[in-house]
């Protein structure tokens, strides 16, 4: 009987055991798709600031364009 109890006793504290490691890697792995989020809003933001400068590289180009014209005909 007593035996038995050892077995069940020593199986608790093996399964305990993976368990808190379990829950470390299961932290790791939150903090890892915390982290990833962050950097996936960050990108989204850079990608959204480069179109803003793309349009207004576009607009000084257009400007510079015009400003040429503007310098032939004045000649």
């Amino acid at each position: 009987m007593w035996s038995w109890i050892a077995v069940v006793v020593v199986a608790v504290v093996v399964m305990g055991a993976v368990g808190v490691r379990l829950l470390g890697r299961l932290d790791g792995l939150r903090r890892a798709a915390v982290r990833l989020r962050r950097r996936q809003a960050e990108a989204a933001e850079l990608r959204e600031n480069a179109l803003v400068l793309q349009e207004t590289l576009l607009g000084v180009r257009q400007r510079a364009e015009n400003l040429q014209e503007h310098a032939v005909f004045q000649k």
